[in-house]
């Protein structure tokens, strides 16, 4: 919406080089809002924008850049203006920085790090050492924190010192000497309290925090199931090594959605947007699952080969076939949704109610099974005659409930061996019901109305 609206306004600025213009665009606007309308424009006037606002304005703008486009711009710089470059990387927040960082080589890491003061430097260097998915590599270092033998008094001033160059200061952590966590303490408390009151009993020592090797999912879902605006990262010890705040939760859960949305469709996940990713890189994670679903499908008709000579005796069976796949696929796809998404949603507990998953479906799918192999009865019956309605039916009940069955549990199974469960997808749950649905209407077949001796 803004894109459209205000980018003729922004490029008239340009033609006319109104550096004043552009400044005042930018200081009125909000840093998203500017971030949207330069998505549209080319690097370089990208970076004629950023160039006629203060360093500080610039840096915001950039944060809320798309990652790709952020890429662009540090290449530019990289190539021809160093010295801003190194400006940018200082004055980002930890967390941003490292996420643009850790899209790069590590060659072009290393190349850029001597352009960064050494604290700044150390940081970056920390925060990359932490695995991809952690909560380490989402944290910020940038928190806020003061000692415990502190009137509310000196913990204000101490505040008004920290507070520029701090992420967040509406909770405030308290460390002893040796940077263990013991507790912490709202702004909303300190304004309230009486100024000589020592923050021991201000602050409060139970403390949910999380593990710097906790998975970031994990880390969301905590901050979500608490209503937390930020949260405390410790290590092994306790020690406080950063906090996670509730802007990088927000977008954990959204790539972690899209992820799943992407999976569930049998897409490999992408990193950036859609029309951001590569038409090669389409292809390949588009390929790669369609090949497996191709695969799957040939085990199909291999298997329907096998009954070749049933389908010969019994050339009616082949009009029902569309209907016993597609009941069994299609409640098994619905069952893997449904599951995935309570396990990624609704399962924080420790131990998951397997059990009590497993006999639901259970009763799901007979109850699902049998209404639908009523259906098929019912057209069977009309169509061919009353027996092969009830081989219809017979088939379709045992589908439909081992399509459930199979959707529900095999994504509980994936994620008990530390799988992710969308990698069971809707189309490789229909695929593999395809499979055992055409033995299983075969058999009945063969049961209910005799075997066929190959002629």
């Amino acid at each position: 919406m803004y894109h459209s609206l205000l980018k003729p306004d922004l490029q008239q600025m340009l033609i006319e080089t109104d550096h004043s213009g552009v400044s005042e665009f930018c200081d009125v606007l909000h840093p998203a809002v500017t971030a949207e309308v330069l998505e549209g424009f080319e690097v370089v006037e990208i970076l004629e924008v950023l160039n006629s606002c203060e360093l500080l304005k610039q840096v915001q703008i950039l944060e809320f850049l798309p990652l790709p486009l952020q890429l662009s711009l540090v290449e530019d710089l990289e190539r021809n203006d160093r010295k801003r470059l190194s400006r940018w990387l200082e004055e980002m927040s930890s967390d941003d920085r490292v996420d643009l960082l850790s899209r790069l080589s590590d060659e072009q890491v290393e190349g850029l790090l001597p352009l960064i003061a050494q604290a700044e430097r150390n940081d970056i260097r920390k925060l990359l050492s932490f695995p991809e998915e952690s909560a380490g590599a989402i944290m910020t270092t940038e928190y806020a924190l003061l000692p415990e033998n502190i009137t509310v008094r000196d913990a204000l001033e101490k505040l008004r010192k920290q507070a520029p160059d701090r992420e967040t200061i509406y909770y405030v952590y308290v460390i002893d000497d040796g940077r263990h966590l013991l507790g912490f303490v709202s702004l909303r408390d300190l304004i309230l309290a009486k100024p000589e009151t020592v923050l021991t009993e201000l602050m409060k020592r139970d403390v949910i925090s999380v593990r710097v090797d906790d998975d970031q999912e994990f880390v969301a879902g905590e901050m979500q199931k608490y209503n937390f605006i930020a949260i405390p990262v410790v290590d092994n010890q306790n020690r406080l090594v950063g906090i996670v705040t509730h802007d990088d939760a927000m977008d954990v859960l959204e790539e972690e959605a899209t992820e799943d949305a992407h999976m569930a469709g049998a897409v490999a996940p992408l990193e950036d947007s859609y029309l951001e990713t590569p038409l090669f890189t389409l292809l390949h994670k588009r390929g790669i699952w369609l090949g497996i679903l191709s695969s799957a499908a040939v085990a199909t008709a291999a298997m329907l080969r096998q009954y070749e000579s049933v389908s010969e005796a019994y050339t009616w069976m082949i009009l029902f076939l569309p209907l016993v796949l597609a009941s069994g696929g299609n409640a098994g796809s619905q069952s893997a949704t449904l599951i995935i998404r309570f396990l990624a949603v609704d399962d924080q507990q420790t131990q998951s109610p397997h059990l009590r998953l497993a006999r639901r479906e259970l009763i799901m799918g007979l109850t699902l099974g049998t209404f639908l192999a009523l259906i098929g009865f019912s057209f069977g019956w009309m169509f061919v005659g009353k027996v092969e309605g009830i081989v219809v039916a017979v088939t379709v009940a045992m589908v439909v409930t081992l399509g459930t069955c199979s959707g529900a549990m095999l994504p509980i199974l994936f994620r008990k061996f530390g799988m992710d469960p969308a990698l069971m997808s809707n189309p490789l749950i229909a695929a593999i019901v395809d499979i055992l649905g055409v033995v299983i209407y075969y058999s009945v077949a063969i049961l209910l109305l005799g075997r066929v001796e190959p002629g």
